[in-house]
Parts: C-alpha cells; sequence; structure tokens
C-alpha cells in the first residue's frame, strides 16, 4: 500500500516570503529527512509562527527560514528537548544566531543574577509537572532536589525532566550519577576561582561571577559533545 504524497501549498507570495514547500526544499541538503508535515509540527508547537494568506496558506519570512535551521540543529546536533529549544527562543529577541553559540548560552548558569524567590508548594508542582508524588519522593531521596522551604524552579525543571525521562524507563536512582557528576564538576570549579569567590573585594567577587558562568557553560557544553560522541557511535549502519 503506498501513502498519498504530502500536499503542497502555493500561495501567490512576494520574494521576500517563501511557501512551505519552498521552505521545505532549502532545508533539505542540511536536512535530509525534512517534511512538509514536520515543518507544520513545529509549528503547532509553537517554534515558528509563519503568516497567513486571508486564503490560509502560510508565508515564511527569511527569519524563520534560519529560525527553522536553527531549531533543526540544536534537535540534531545537540538533541535539546522541543520545550527547551521553545523557552530558549522566546527569551530572545533576535533569532539570527548560530546554534553552536545558542547551545552554549542555554547551557550557561545565570549565577550573577538573582535566584528565582517563587516556591511551589507539593500541589502546585505536581500540577506544573504531571509527576507523580512517588516521583517527587525519590527524586528527593536521591538527592536530586531539595524540598525545604518548598520547590524553586531548578527543582521544578528536574522534576519535569524526570517525569519526561519516566516515560521511557528511566527511574530516579538512575539519574543520582548525574548529581555526583555535578558535584564534581563544581567542586573543580570552586578550586579554581576559591580566591575569588570568597574575596572580600565586591569587584573580584563579580569577575569571579562571571568567569563562573562562563566556565559552567564551557563545562557543560563540552560534557554535551561527549555525550554525543557516544550517542553517534550508536546510530552508525549496521555492517
Amino acid at each position: 500500500m503506498t501513502t498519498a504524497p504530502e500536499r503542497t501549498e502555493t500561495p501567490a507570495q512576494d520574494n521576500a516570503t517563501l511557501s512551505i514547500g519552498a521552505v521545505c526544499d532549502a532545508l533539505k541538503a542540511d536536512f535530509p529527512s525534512i517534511s512538509i508535515s514536520k515543518i507544520r509540527y513545529l509549528e503547532d508547537q509553537k517554534l515558528v509562527s509563519p503568516k497567513r494568506t486571508p486564503g490560509g496558506y502560510r508565508l515564511f519570512s527569511p527569519d524563520d527560514l534560519e529560525r527553522l535551521r536553527t531549531i533543526l540543529r540544536l534537535q540534531r546536533d545537540e538533541f535539546l528537548p522541543l520545550r527547551v529549544i521553545r523557552q530558549e527562543l522566546e527569551s530572545h529577541a533576535s533569532v539570527s544566531f548560530s546554534a553552536a553559540s545558542q547551545a552554549k548560552q542555554i547551557k550557561r548558569a545565570r549565577l550573577s543574577e538573582p535566584a528565582p524567590s517563587r516556591r511551589y508548594n507539593l500541589d502546585e508542582l505536581l500540577e506544573r509537572t504531571g509527576a507523580s508524588p512517588v516521583l517527587v519522593r525519590e527524586l528527593e531521596e536521591y538527592g536530586l532536589i531539595n524540598t525545604d522551604g518548598g520547590f524553586d524552579e531548578v527543582a521544578l525543571e528536574v522534576v519535569q525532566s524526570a517525569a519526561e525521562l519516566a516515560q521511557y524507563g528511566v527511574q530516579p536512582r538512575h539519574l543520582r550519577l548525574f548529581r555526583t557528576a555535578a558535584e564534581r564538576e563544581a567542586g573543580l570549579l570552586e578550586q579554581l576561582l576559591a580566591s575569588g569567590l570568597r574575596s572580600r573585594n565586591p569587584d573580584r567577587r563579580t569577575e569571579a561571577f562571571a568567569v563562573l558562568e562562563e566556565l559552567a557553560g564551557l563545562v557543560s557544553h563540552l560534557r554535551h559533545l561527549m555525550l554525543v560522541a557516544e550517542l553517534r557511535s550508536l546510530v552508525q549502519p549496521v555492517t
């Protein structure tokens, strides 16, 4: 049984816009598996918002095309979830940035900014993340979240990610290795910047915070690249 070819849209357009079919063709060289349905899916996920003609046809701008390139590269090369990509793109006014630099920015710690003061109680956490009380309790038992005084934004993200991983059979006990690795990395960075972080001089401390942010982003990106290198070996064609 053969499947019907995807219906393309052919609206009247000006030189500054592209139809969905033209966008698909423009992306094919870098992303051979791209399809019109994939582009529509990214639109459904609110990652791109092309204009519409009165007849309902999509019109993609050059910025929309570049945004799609970035999304697809972050997904392919950085293995970032669409939820994370969407949140980060929404926080930037410009869509003109490279996938590599964007990936580093996503992983960069905002340590110099005030820590979020918002706290969630257990019921709010469960509602926002869709996690079960059992999962939250196990995350606390394995030291992955701290429930003292409620749950902050970081804990909410940890629970959200753990809930998504649980759908694939990953349990909190499996995640302990990430906590251990994070503690070791933090210890290394503390050793490198100990004098600046503990200085009584406000300027020296500010400088140390900035360097710590940069190092945290570089370490996180390096770890991620190593993971990607390992995963690449898993998807090689079987000979």
